[in-house]
């Protein structure tokens, strides 16, 4: 048994990251002291003084363990590293999975390409954005790649007798792969496509309303239709200019606020001078955390991901930590960033009009934010009903259980994987996604494939794996009886006490019920559950799908090559690049097979003996 005052004579006065336990051994708090001693001794000194939060965390706290490190800086990144990882109960955290997507242009390359990302990288590329509207981002993608012709592909070398795609042959592209088309002129008509994405959109737009009116004056509604679409792409993308500083350049407008019982983030998105976007964010906060804390905590863990970051951000209070987060920040983007508070010009402007924004928004989130506490506190008592041993007695009464469900999909017994999607109350979290390839299980036999899933993900969890090492309060099972059977067999083999339901389909399949071994709920009278259920089985029969088929087209796209003794991925994917198919290498000589890098000799002689067999 883990002795709380005896460990507490242990601490050492070095900087470092602490992390309190529940008596489950689940991390409730992550924190970071200069003084490892002086700071865990606080929490266990007299209460009087304490706030509630403060009061409440330490009477759940079963043992702690700690991490020395070197600096405060190396504290800081552990900290937010963990909190991320662990997700505790009493520390403020970032509840929003979102990352936007970007527009990326591959200035990087002789014959640069337009695409979508979400990641932003050193890499010599231009950036544009974060955009909101994901479906307007794709739309002008494709109208860009129409109207331009602009390269697709991601080759970069084209052989001698390369054939075009099918974009070249229906005006798609403009056949860089036949070596007509010279760098220079090529970028010209990218630089069409940046004017655009900079916000210069006339040319475009006049363009589009040209064609949709020829369209709809020659009776082709459906293609004016998408012209139409095309100019609200347009529109959604254009950076909507409400306000434009003296002093061009990017940064973000962040500031707290407190609703009625929750905690949001607003942040504002700056571009080139112009306030182009803004987006909330909620966050698991406790009433006695000050906006100072919460916006604090936004930054640590909104920054700590790819996302770009601006030269400057604005907040309306000065953060804690405020010149080690500055560092920490300028450490991730390699170059200097402030965090500033305005007091006067164009970015205190900036800065009331945000806050005006946020005024109104506040009215709207309450709204959301208390409509989401009552769909879960409903979706907590019908399961609470349904499963008695749910209530849970080491937790605060009013917070949302995490559930995790399961399902296994293969073809006939090829490629058999399993899935986890795993859900906080109605909100999934994307984050805490696995994926299983069955490794002991040979054929179409479910049942003994959902049982390896759950083997593998609760002994790692067990054995401390950070990635499984929260536990459910519920497990789904994507089925009926078999599927639930097999989940408590594990369970009851490992000594784990978690209740196990199915989620049952009718002849239709659709969702009709949740089942215990005993008993089964039928969902339609319960209409809030029903919704929680079908998304939860929709979800995790998506993700099961989505994995299996990605390895069943590997699979298929799993080149005849690899059965050539001596040609392992290096040069098959050099063969493949160089000439294109498989029917072109089986044609070619020794001599063009030894031109190819990386092909020696005898490999050379190895594939000539493979293509006379074919």
């Amino acid at each position: 048994m883990f002795d709380i005052q005896e460990n507490l004579k242990k601490l050492p006065d070095k900087p470092g990251v602490y992390l309190h336990k529940d008596k489950l051994g689940q991390v409730i708090y992550v924190g970071k002291a200069i003084s490892l001693k002086n700071r865990v001794r606080q929490y266990f000194q007299s209460s009087r003084n304490m706030d509630p939060k403060v009061r409440a965390m330490v009477s759940h706290i079963e043992e702690f363990e700690y991490i020395t490190t070197n600096t405060e800086m190396e504290a800081l990144i552990l900290e937010n590293n963990l909190i991320k990882k662990y997700m505790p109960q009493y520390n403020v955290l970032l509840r929003d999975d979102k990352t936007y997507p970007y527009i990326k242009i591959t200035t990087n390359e002789t014959y640069p390409r337009i695409l979508k990302t979400r990641r932003i990288l050193h890499d010599g590329c231009k950036y544009f954005g974060p955009y909101a509207d994901v479906n307007a981002v794709n739309q002008i993608i494709d109208l860009m790649n129409g109207i331009f012709a602009l390269k697709r592909c991601s080759a970069q070398k084209f052989p001698k007798g390369f054939k075009p795609c099918l974009n070249y042959h229906i005006n798609q592209c403009k056949g860089i792969c036949t070596g007509n088309v010279q760098p220079k002129e090529y970028l010209e008509v990218l630089d069409q496509v940046i004017e655009l994405l900079n916000g210069k959109n006339k040319k475009v737009l006049d363009y589009l309303n040209e064609k949709m009116t020829e369209e709809a004056e020659a009776m082709n509604y459906e293609r004016a239709a998408e012209y139409r679409d095309y100019i609200a792409a347009v529109n959604a993308i254009a950076e909507k200019q409400r306000v434009v500083l003296l002093s061009a350049g990017d940064m973000d407008v962040i500031l707290g606020a407190k609703g009625q019982n929750d905690a949001h983030v607003i942040l504002f998105f700056v571009r080139q001078g112009r306030l182009s976007g803004r987006e909330s964010y909620h966050l698991q906060a406790m009433e006695e955390d000050g906006l100072e804390e919460v916006v604090s905590a936004f930054i640590k863990q909104y920054y700590s991901g790819s996302t770009m970051i601006p030269k400057e951000i604005l907040v309306e209070n000065e953060p804690a930590e405020l010149s080690i987060i500055e560092s920490w920040l300028a450490e991730l983007k390699g170059s200097q960033v402030k965090i500033t508070v305005p007091q006067k010009g164009d970015k205190k402007a900036l800065l009331d009009l945000a806050k005006r924004d946020v005024i109104e928004m506040m009215k709207t989130l309450d709204e959301k934010a208390n409509l989401q506490r009552e769909r879960n506190a409903a979706i907590r008592t019908s399961l609470e009903a349904f499963i008695p041993s749910l209530r849970k007695k080491h937790r605060e009464a009013d917070l949302d259980y995490r559930v995790e469900a399961f399902d296994i999909s293969n073809t006939n017994g090829v490629d058999s994987v399993g899935a986890m999607v795993v859900f906080q109350g109605i909100r999934p979290q994307r984050k805490d996604y696995r994926r299983f390839k069955i490794r002991t299980v040979e054929g179409p036999n479910d049942f003994g494939s959902m049982q390896e899933v759950l083997y593998r993900r609760f002994k790692r969890g067990l054995q401390g794996d950070l990635s499984f090492a929260k536990m459910p309060d519920l497990i789904l099972m994507d089925g009926g009886k078999p599927q639930v059977s097999a989940a408590e067999q594990v369970l009851a083999a490992m000594k784990i006490d978690i209740p196990v339901a199915g989620m049952v389909k009718d002849d239709k399949h659709r969702t009709r019920g949740l089942l215990r071994t005993e008993k089964e709920l039928d969902l339609k009278t319960d209409p809030v559950l029903y919704q929680f259920v079908a998304s939860v089985q929709e979800e995790v029969h998506r993700f099961a799908i989505d994995y299996h088929r990605d390895l069943r087209k590997k699979s298929l796209q799993r080149s005849a090559l690899d059965t050539i003794e001596g040609i392992g991925e290096k040069r098959r994917n050099a063969l493949l690049s160089h000439f294109g198919s498989i029917d072109r290498i089986k044609e070619a000589t020794w001599e063009e097979l030894c031109q190819v890098p990386g092909i020696t000799k005898p490999a050379a002689e190895k594939v000539l003996a493979w293509a006379a067999k074919k």
